[in-house]
């Protein structure tokens, strides 16, 4: 993997992710997804305890669609009933039998097994990724490099999610580099790296901005729960796969063509004045 340095954004960048989070928020199906998600995310459910286990649930939940939840959810169920030691006791035939809803069975197996390997490596050399104050950034590069299949943007997610969704860590999936991040007039490194420096930008700007973000979710009236000690990061960032997945997958013809050129994002003259938008 591509060594990376945290760098401050440039005040342009950050004042765009901050707009647009800004205008998304306002979107009212954005904050019914939002809403749903933050407390007890229907991916990532609060129901597991074991760091390990989320992990691999993690890695499990890439590249399950929308409409594979309730089997996704059964899977989950199962795993959880099973435990971290009994996945890791099951041969691989079991686990593929296991797997086999979600698809690509292989390549599930494979992480997991890695995933097994990467955390007893750790428990010998007494690290805890869920220890405050742990560099995430080393973990997250540890985790692509060591589990097969994980790559940056399911490590970035299997860390947050062993960590609890307020611990600062926001996931960049691969829409919000080919999306989101050309909308907002930003440019990316090719490759994996990608999603490892516009989660740094992102980072930046919500702890920069952590009061602001936090008064607009109160004054949208979020129905969610932000800890008083936490940078309201993990609201950023379902506001932002949110507005991704319902305006940029699309996109949307309530999105303006000439983003990030126009500052209103959604609703703005151009798309009144364009035929059916």
């Amino acid at each position: 993997m591509t060594a990376l340095t945290r760098t401050q954004p440039a005040p342009a960048e950050a004042e765009r992710v901050f707009h647009l989070v800004r205008r998304a928020a306002g979107l009212s199906d954005v904050k019914a997804e939002v809403e749903a998600n933050h407390d007890d995310n229907r991916w990532w459910p609060t129901s597991i305890t074991d760091p390990r286990v989320r992990m691999a649930v993690a890695g499990w939940s890439s590249r399950v669609s929308y409409r594979m939840i309730g089997t996704y959810s059964r899977v989950v169920g199962e795993a959880v009933s099973t435990g971290f030691d009994g996945l890791v006791a099951a041969s691989d035939d079991e686990l593929a039998e296991f797997l086999t809803p979600l698809g690509l069975v292989g390549s599930r197996v494979r992480y997991f097994r890695s995933l097994t390997n990467l955390l007893l490596r750790w428990e010998e050399e007494s690290i805890d990724p869920t220890v405050e104050g742990a560099d995430c950034d080393a973990l997250i590069a540890a985790f692509a490099q060591e589990v097969r299949g994980a790559s940056y943007k399911v490590a970035q997610c299997a860390l947050l999610y062993a960590r609890g969704y307020h611990c600062g860590v926001i996931p960049v999936d691969s829409g919000m580099v080919t999306k989101l991040a050309p909308a907002l007039g930003i440019d990316l490194p090719s490759g994996p790296i990608a999603h490892e420096r516009f989660r740094y930008l992102l980072e930046a700007v919500t702890v920069e901005r952590a009061d602001d973000l936090r008064s607009l979710a109160h004054g949208s009236e979020y129905a969610v729960s932000i800890p008083e000690a936490s940078v309201p990061s993990w609201w950023t960032h379902l506001v932002l796969i949110y507005f991704k997945r319902l305006y940029l997958n699309g996109p949307s013809p309530r999105l303006c063509s000439l983003r990030p050129l126009c500052a209103d994002v959604v609703n703005c003259p151009h798309t009144r004045a364009t035929p059916g938008g």
